[in-house]
């Protein structure tokens, strides 16, 4: 469980990266801390539509390290670490 979160990660990392969302991603989780638990719960309210896009267990990632402060902290310094290519 924990490998495959890690490569959702990487994988929203490299999206984020490859649109050059990565900075603005951080800047957000870190800024707004408190409100991405608010933000997670819109995810969740909104799962049904976003299913159509993106796999459930992409959704799932991304709302528990939002929820998380541990996750959401491991998650911000993969953002900031150079992109791979």
């Amino acid at each position: 469980m924990v490998n495959e979160q890690r490569e959702i990660w990487q994988a929203w990392v490299q999206f984020l990266h490859r649109w050059g969302l990565g900075d603005l991603a951080a800047s957000f989780l870190e800024t707004f801390g408190p409100l991405t638990t608010l933000a997670a719960q819109v995810i969740y309210v909104g799962q049904p539509v976003l299913q159509f896009v993106l796999p459930e267990n992409y959704i799932q990632a991304l709302t528990c390290m939002m929820e998380d402060e541990r996750q959401k902290e491991k998650f911000i310094s993969m953002l900031r670490e150079a992109p791979t290519q």
